[in-house]
């Protein structure tokens, strides 16, 4: 990673998360290289939600991968919440639990040591897990795993939390339960957050920013801020504003 002189524009204000990657390329499966992303420049105000939306392949999970140090090799610069000394919390896809440790033991597994014993009591009745404390990941349907990973990511208080369609594969109406659970807890605990999604409706329902991607080589498209306080967020407000997003972004839905 470089730090430039001259870094290139991002898409938004000032925040708690500014990304800038100007490049990034990998070995492709035939031996040459990809370029993955071209220059890709924005910024999530401090406790605020954004999305990336972009089309499959285009370099959406390479750029958290570069947020979270998963992959250094890249020409640009990050600047995280707290300066980088904060908690940094991950969900990804799978909720990647212990099988052989309660829901509560995989939660307080991620706790640091100085918070060993703090009391997780309403963060497990946010997401609707006191029943749950004591069972196995075997015991568990897939949306309620997932909301043991939200939990996992939420009780070390990160300043950084980081998405990757961690609402994949879910019927739209457990899908739809967890969104509102998320922004519930959410909201409670502000926290800067970028998620993942193809699905354009849960960036509306969730985001404060959305950050549109081209295809590969990943630029930014445009940036749609979002003000409407999440309360307010109805039916109709909903609908109206996936017209106005697929107008100015042809191809999103």
């Amino acid at each position: 990673m470089s730090n430039l002189s001259k870094p290139i524009p991002p898409a938004g204000g000032p925040g708690g998360l500014a990304v800038e990657i100007r490049g990034k390329t990998f070995r492709g499966a035939d031996g040459g290289d990809v370029r993955a992303i071209e220059n890709v420049a924005f910024e999530v105000a401090a406790g605020r939600f954004a999305t990336l939306i972009g089309p499959s392949g285009c370099g959406k999970t390479t750029t958290l991968r570069i947020i979270l140090g998963l992959d250094p090799d890249f020409k640009g610069r990050l600047k995280l919440p707290a300066d980088g000394a904060g908690r940094v919390a991950a969900v990804f896809q799978e909720p990647r639990l212990l099988p052989w440790r309660s829901v509560e033991e995989n939660v307080r597994l991620a706790l640091p040591e100085e918070d060993a014993g703090r009391d997780l009591d309403p963060l497990f009745a946010t997401l609707g897990l006191t029943e749950m404390r004591s069972r196995y990941p075997s015991e568990l349907s897939l949306g309620l795993a997932r909301r043991v990973s939200l939990a996992r990511a939420f009780a070390i208080r990160p300043s950084l939390l980081i998405l990757d369609e961690p609402f994949v594969s879910l019927d739209e109406q457990t899908a739809t339960r967890l969104r509102k659970l998320l922004i519930e807890v959410w909201s409670a605990r502000p926290t800067t957050a970028l998620m993942v999604t193809h699905n354009l409706r849960e960036a509306v329902q969730l985001s404060d920013r959305i950050v549109f991607l081209t295809e590969r080589p990943a630029r930014i498209r445009g940036v749609h801020d979002i003000v409407t306080p999440h309360g307010e967020r109805d039916t109709r407000w909903r609908e109206t504003t996936l017209s106005v997003i697929a107008k100015r972004y042809s191809g999103v839905l």
